[in-house]
């Protein structure tokens, strides 16, 4: 049987052509990162460990939507406009809800 992660990714692959906005959460840090599945490549990424995210003091919430805007000005500088959301085992709310939130503000489609 497969766990979660594994379905969750299958699914998503199995549908989408896009580009996958993959997220991981640990206790401390959040990483999200634009794979390209056909090449195997990551495009872009961010997390809470770059040095003009995590020296400002600010709550989990706030890093969350500081990344997610982040990543989102990265991506669309790159021409793409449409990803796939990949939470993988994580539910969607909490701190993975306002990061695919505050991407989407910055215009990424998903």
């Amino acid at each position: 049987m497969k766990d979660k992660k594994e379905r969750t990714r299958f699914k998503i692959k199995k549908i989408s052509t896009r580009n996958r906005l993959s997220v991981f959460r640990s206790n401390n840090h959040i990483y999200v990162q634009l794979i390209d599945d056909k090449n195997g490549i990551t495009l872009a990424s961010s997390s809470s460990t770059e040095k003009n995210i995590k020296n400002k003091g600010n709550s989990k919430k706030e890093i969350a939507e500081i990344i997610g805007k982040n990543i989102a000005k990265k991506i669309m500088s790159k021409g793409i406009n449409d990803v796939t959301f990949d939470r993988g085992k994580y539910k969607y709310h909490g701190l993975i809800k306002i990061l695919a939130e505050a991407a989407r503000s910055e215009g990424l489609n998903f």
